[in-house]
Formats: structure tokens, C-alpha cells, sequence
């Protein structure tokens, strides 16, 4: 392949794309670099100017990307069929669908003729194989486009030759070349077309006027196989001689092992292959994931202390809120003034945490749903004491995410265990590791002073106070290695993510926000949308309050205080298709919210019913409380891709909006979590989603795809929220609200530990 180097200035459409030397054609693309537009539009209210007019975390993301982009490839093959590798994770939301609809669209072939998979851990593609902050698609569009389209140009200069026509006679269409009369499939133009004279190729990218895959509702191309259980996941793969494996772990947050008083005894249990010492606790190997689980029981190990060890809920809020930055004099003026407490809350990905690793002696090879694969490899060889090329990392499809799989701690553990029984392993963590030893969204504190006199509103201050989020999953190198030229400068990497994924919509004055953590003594992690579900959800109930305060309607205050154009819209089509203000009944209200983030807009409206005849039900011991009976989304992300799969998404963040804010948190007791599954970690149930529920996607100015894998989160949660404070006459404080009312003694399974108020299932009887 060509070194790589700056291409010249080019219009929107015209690139420069590489041929890539191959028995058939490998098409790649080659880019420059290009600045960010803002799109803001002035309204009436004081001007608060935003970094993220300049540069977000998505921008930062995409130009960490693009000096690598010429490395990935469209391969066309000698069956008609066209390939890709994609270097991103697919985890259900949908990215291989429109990578397909991409190259089908510029390259001119049937959707179900494109096959895309997921790429090893490739580390020469540097920060162009992380999978976060909604980046795939913006990341991709274009160098995915350019690819398939040096593909189509070249496949067109082969069929001129095939057919001896002038080339500007032919067309591309449903995977053949054609004048009009005679037809070559691209199969059998493949090699010939790899084979012409010139590396370097300009192109055009189609219009889209021209556009007939792009923008239009395709079904995803691994439906079928997902719902007749073909997909295939970490665990279904059949490596010769992985036999199930998991890890006994402490009752507290990541203890270590003391000792093992009983080794050989369940070394000679039915199925039991191998016992052993990790990092993280003890590793058990046998035929079955039954006989895994009896063998963990069986253990008797003693513990050391963990890293929250006799910490609750109550001893972390003191903590926060003894960290909390002063908020300053009392304002002269008049102000609303708000603090806010957000629990702990789990990822809850319906698949484990799981991992394959067959590790020998001089190499390692492992298989694993990975966001952050390079990271992962590099990780994996230091600690095996390898050479990160005797480490290969296959990433697999993950079954959700949403955040956890960013981190590779099962990939980690698999390869500890493969290594010390010297056998392949295929380890899964139970349900209940996820919710007590996995990642967490971090409890936190938001307060708010915003000051207003005379109509307007002077500023908007927001103090956040977290327990330290993790972000050494591969976020922090790419910030590491671009912060320094952004305007937020030389800061951590908390902080620089902080400041360029929160922004204020609304022309709020001097209007400002700041970030404090303390505690890392917590596996956290980079939830859905992170900081924003908490950010936006106190704002937007502190919006509701100033509307209040300047006797003006939520709704119509939002509207006249937002600073762009496209934001203004979504706001008016969730009021118009919601019927905003329409006659409920006492103890029922609607709720109206905001969020834009990483190029996209999202508004949403709710209907909440809080009346007890109606929500007072209990299900296995537990007050269902508030029901949102209705919802409507209206998303404006630019360029759709495919609006089948952002519906998706936008109903996926809908559910995950309503149990932040009503039902979904863990509670901390003594050092670990009480929470073990889905029977008494409240996500989003059937009593609570919406039998109501309207998406509505916005035609859009802007030609080019914004975020939208986390974008409805923030703007839902916040929706809810509001619609309780409406309909109570009580602005909510306390997140989740039913975090009180949920409050249990998970029932054991087996017989307790001493002392222990856990059901045991993950560690020593």
C-alpha cells in the first residue's frame, strides 16, 4: 500500500480513495482533515457561548480517527459478493446494517450481497477502533463511502474493457456493469479490476438525489439469524477444548483472595477439570457452567478486604458531598436553587461479561464482544508477559453494551485462567458478578443556581460531584493525545470529557458547569450517554422551575429560550404530536425536555400516571409506582442512514430514560451491592413502558449523520422526571424515585454466609 498522506482540498463529493494491491479488488479511502460547523442560530435570549461550538468529544473522536482511515477496506470477491471488516463493535445497535446499506448504496449492489464482520484488534488503526460517544457512524460515513466508490469506479473501468465500450457509457447497477444491453457481474470483474494500472483513484461520491439505500427503513441484516438463534456470541463459538469457566468472587467490591482451604476437594467434584487462583478471586474449570456454579459454592476461601469495603449509600453521598465545589454568595437577585442525588446504577447488558482464551506458551488468542480491542491487546500481552503481536483479539458480536463492554476485565480473567491451567477456557461471569463486582454508573450529586430578573434569565450555574469515573478503557489515550490542542487544554481526562459532551441549549446568560470526583474505589464505567441522563435530567427539572417562577408554560418557555434552529424544531413536534397541554386528570401530567448532543437533536414528551389506584400494584414484594403511559420522541440526527434502526435506538433509550429516573439503581450495603439480576434490579418493566409510544424522525438541514446511540437517554430521563414534579406539585430530588420504596433483603439461594447479607451465588460457602 502507498504511504498515506494529506490529500488536497476537495469538494463535498470528490475524494481520493487507494487501491490496495490483491488477487481481487481492495478499495480504501484516503481523507483530509476538515473543521466542524457550529449551525447555531442567534435568538433573543443573553448569549452564552459553548466549547462545544467549536469541538465535542464526537469531533475529538473523528479526527483521532481519520489519519487511519485509509486502512480499512471494501473487498470485492470473485462471487459477486462484497466484504467489510468493520472497526467498530456491533452489540445491538445496529451499525453492521448501515455499514451494509453504505456500501451497497455507493458501490451499487444489493443489500444481501454485502457481508460485513467485525475486525480483529488492529493496533496500526490507533483510535480507529473504539466504539463510543455515538462516533461509529459519523467516524465511518465517509471513509466507507469513499471506499466502495473507488471500488465502483474501478469495477466501471473494468467493464469498459470486458465490454470495449467507452467508459462514461456504463452504470453500476444491482451488482453488474451494464450499457443498457449487456451485463457483467462484479464477481467477474473483480480481478481485473484489481489489476489495472493506477493505486491512486479520484472519485465522486453519489448525490442524494441519487440516494435509493441510503435514508430509506431497512431490517437488519442479522434479524433472522438473531431470532432462529444462529448468531453466533462469545459462548456459542466451538473452540476446540474451551470447556466453561467462571470465578468464585468476594463478597465485597473487588477483594482478594486470603487463602483456600479446600482446593483438592473441589478439584475432584463431578466435571471439575481445574481450580486456581486469579487475579480476581478463584477460577474453576469443568464441562458444564452447572458444575462451574456447584464448584463455586463448594469453595471456602477467605477474603481481603475490598476497596469499598463497609462502605452503604449513606457513606458515599457524605463523601460527595463533602467534595462538593461552593456554590458561592447567595445571588442578589432572584434565583431557583436545586440538589439533586443520583444512585448507583448497573449497565444490566442482557449478555454477561464473557470471554474465549486459548493461551500457549509463546502466543495467546482471544474472543471476546470488545469496544476497545487495542487497548484490550495490549493489555492482555503485558499481563501474560507476551508480545502484543503473539496476542490475536477477535472481537465478537456482544449482546448490549451500552458502555460495559469498553472494558475488557472477562477478556483479561480468561486469559489469566487459560494460562495457569494451560488449557482453553470459555468463562462467563454470572448475572449476579455484572450487578456486584462489574461496572457501575457512578453515584452522584448535581446542584444548580440559575438567576433570572425581568424575564430573562441571567445565568445557569451546575456543580456536578461524582465518584470517579473509569475512562481507561481507550477514551483517555485519545484524549491524551489531542486534548492539549483543544480549547479545554492540558486537563484529565474526566474533565476534558466532561466539558466537551455537556453543553447549554438554551441562551441562559453566563451559564456555567463544573466537574468534581472522588472515590475510585468503584469498578465505574462509561454508562449510556455517561454524564448526561444526570446533567440534563437536573437542568431540565430546573427549566421547569424558572418557567414556573416566570409564570410561563414549560413548554413555550423551553422554545423561547433554545438558541437553535433544529433544536426549536424537534421541541414543536413532540408538542404538536403529543398534545401538549391536553386535559389529564389529577395525579396524571405530561413532561417536555430537551437534549442535543454530538451534532444531533432530541425532544420528548411524556404522559405519567402517579395516581395511587392505578399504580399502587406490587409485584414480588415491590411498589410498581408511577407509570408512563405515553411517550413521543422526535430525533434530528442529519443524514439517516437507516430510520428503522434509529427508531430503534431511539425506543431503546426511551426504556433505559424511564428507569433511570423511576425505578433502576443499586443499593450499596457494607461493601457491595445487594442487587444479583433482573428480579430485584428494577430496569424498565412491562407495568412501566409506555402502551403509547411515537417516534417521530425529523427531515433534517444538515447532510451529514449526527449521534444517536445515546442521544434519547438524557432527554428521556429528564421528560419523566418533569411529568412527576407536574403531576405530585413536587420537583423530584432523589434518583431513581422508587429508590426508597425498592429498598430489600435479597432472598438466598443457598445458605448464608455469616455475617453476610448476600445470596452467595458468586462466592465461598
Amino acid at each position: 500500500m502507498p504511504e498515506p498522506h494529506r490529500a488536497a482540498p476537495l469538494s463535498r463529493r470528490h475524494f481520493v480513495g487507494y487501491v490496495v494491491a490483491a488477487p481481487t479488488l481492495v478499495a480504501a479511502a484516503e481523507l483530509g482533515l476538515t473543521a466542524p460547523a457550529s449551525g447555531r442560530v442567534a435568538t433573543a435570549g443573553l448569549p452564552s457561548p459553548e466549547i462545544t461550538e467549536i469541538a465535542d468529544l464526537n469531533d475529538l473522536m473523528t479526527v483521532a480517527a481519520l489519519p487511519t482511515s485509509q486502512l480499512i477496506t471494501v473487498e470485492v470477491h470473485a462471487d459477486g459478493t462484497v466484504s467489510f471488516a468493520l472497526p467498530r463493535a456491533e452489540v445491538g445497535q445496529g451499525i453492521t446494517t448501515s455499514s451494509a446499506m453504505l456500501i451497497a448504496e455507493e458501490l451499487g449492489v444489493p443489500l444481501d450481497r454485502v457481508r460485513v464482520g467485525l475486525a480483529d484488534a488492529r493496533p496500526e488503526l490507533l483510535f480507529n477502533q473504539l466504539t463510543g460517544a455515538s462516533n461509529t457512524t459519523i467516524a465511518t460515513y465517509t471513509p466507507i463511502r469513499v471506499a466502495a466508490a473507488v471500488a465502483r469506479t474501478r469495477l466501471l473501468r473494468a467493464g469498459a474493457q470486458e465490454l470495449g465500450v467507452d467508459v462514461g457509457r456504463l452504470r453500476l447497477v444491482d451488482g453488474a456493469v451494464t450499457d443498457g444491453l449487456a451485463r457483467v457481474d462484479i464477481g467477474a470483474l473483480a480481478e481485473r479490476a484489481a489489476t489495472l494500472d493506477t493505486v491512486r483513484v479520484a472519485v465522486t461520491l453519489k448525490d442524494e438525489d441519487e440516494f435509493t439505500v441510503i435514508g430509506t427503513p431497512r431490517t437488519r441484516v442479522d434479524a433472522l439469524a438473531a431470532v432462529t438463534g444462529r448468531k453466533q456470541f462469545a459462548m456459542d463459538l466451538q473452540v476446540p477444548d474451551a470447556w466453561p469457566t467462571m470465578i468464585c468472587r468476594a463478597p465485597t467490591i473487588n477483594g482478594k483472595v486470603a487463602g483456600v482451604g479446600n482446593l483438592a476437594q473441589v478439584r475432584a467434584m463431578p466435571g471439575v477439570s481445574d481450580v486456581g487462583v486469579v487475579s480476581t478471586g478463584v477460577a474453576v474449570r469443568a464441562r458444564t457452567f452447572g458444575q462451574c456454579i456447584d464448584a463455586v459454592r463448594a469453595l471456602e476461601v477467605s477474603w481481603k478486604p475490598g476497596t469499598a469495603e463497609g462502605k452503604s449509600d449513606d457513606d458515599v453521598l457524605r463523601e460527595l458531598r463533602r467534595a462538593e465545589a461552593p456554590m458561592g454568595l447567595r445571588p442578589l437577585v432572584p434565583s431557583v436553587e436545586a440538589t439533586f442525588t443520583f444512585r448507583f446504577r448497573s449497565n444490566s447488558a442482557l449478555e454477561t461479561n464473557c470471554a474465549v482464551a486459548d493461551v500457549r506458551p509463546d502466543r495467546a488468542e482471544i474472543w471476546s464482544s470488545l469496544k476497545s480491542p487495542i487497548v484490550a491487546k495490549k493489555a492482555i500481552a503485558a499481563r501474560l508477559g507476551l508480545a502484543p503481536s503473539a496476542v490475536a483479539v477477535h472481537v465478537t458480536e456482544g449482546g448490549g453494551s451500552f458502555g460495559r463492554k469498553l472494558f475488557f476485565d472477562a477478556a483479561l480473567e480468561a486469559a489469566e485462567a487459560s494460562r495457569l491451567f494451560r488449557k482453553p477456557v470459555k468463562l462467563m461471569w454470572h448475572r449476579a458478578d455484572d450487578s456486584r463486582q462489574g461496572r457501575t454508573h457512578p453515584m452522584a450529586t448535581s446542584r444548580v443556581r440559575a438567576t433570572h430578573l425581568a424575564g430573562k434569565v441571567l445565568s445557569f450555574r451546575q456543580l456536578h460531584t461524582s465518584v470517579s469515573t473509569d475512562l481507561g478503557h481507550g477514551l483517555g489515550e485519545v484524549i491524551t493525545a489531542l486534548a492539549a490542542s483543544l480549547p479545554v487544554g492540558d486537563v484529565a481526562f474526566s474533565q476534558t470529557f466532561f466539558q466537551l459532551s455537556q453543553n447549554m441549549p438554551y441562551n441562559f446568560g453566563a451559564s456555567t458547569r463544573q466537574l468534581r470526583e472522588t472515590d475510585n474505589g468503584f469498578n465505574t464505567g462509561s454508562m449510556r450517554n455517561v454524564y448526561s441522563p444526570d446533567m440534563v435530567c437536573a437542568r431540565e427539572l430546573v427549566v421547569d422551575q424558572l418557567a414556573r417562577k416566570l409564570g410561563q408554560d414549560p413548554y413555550r418557555f423551553r422554545r423561547s429560550f433554545l438558541r437553535d434552529a433544529r433544536a426549536r424544531a424537534v421541541l414543536d413536534k413532540v408538542a404538536e404530536v403529543g398534545g401538549w397541554g391536553r386535559s389529564l386528570p389529577p395525579g396524571v401530567a405530561q413532561g417536555i425536555s430537551f437534549h442535543g448532543e454530538y451534532h444531533s437533536m432530541n425532544a420528548v414528551l411524556v404522559e405519567l400516571d402517579t395516581r395511587p389506584e392505578t399504580t399502587g400494584r406490587r409485584i414480588r414484594d415491590a411498589v410498581t409506582g408511577p407509570r408512563v403511559t405515553r411517550a413521543v420522541v422526535a430525533v434530528d440526527v442529519g443524514r439517516v442512514v437507516n430510520p428503522k434502526g434509529l427508531e430503534a435506538q431511539m425506543l431503546g433509550c426511551l426504556m433505559d430514560g424511564i428507569a433511570l429516573t423511576l425505578t433502576s439503581s443499586l443499593h450499596l450495603r457494607d461493601g457491595h451491592f445487594l442487587e444479583a439480576s433482573w428480579d430485584n434490579y428494577f430496569y424498565t418493566r412491562q407495568w412501566n413502558t409506555p402502551p403509547d409510544i411515537q417516534v417521530v424522525v425529523m427531515p433534517s438541514t444538515r447532510d451529514k449523520p449526527g449521534g444517536a446511540g445515546e442521544l434519547g437517554v438524557a432527554a428521556s430521563a429528564a421528560a419523566v422526571a418533569c411529568a412527576y414534579g407536574r403531576a405530585t406539585g413536587t420537583m423530584p430530588t432523589d434518583f431513581p424515585i422508587n429508590h426508597q420504596t425498592l429498598s430489600f433483603e435479597p432472598k438466598p439461594t443457598v445458605p448464608p454466609v455469616p455475617a453476610s447479607p448476600t445470596d452467595g451465588l458468586t462466592w465461598a460457602q
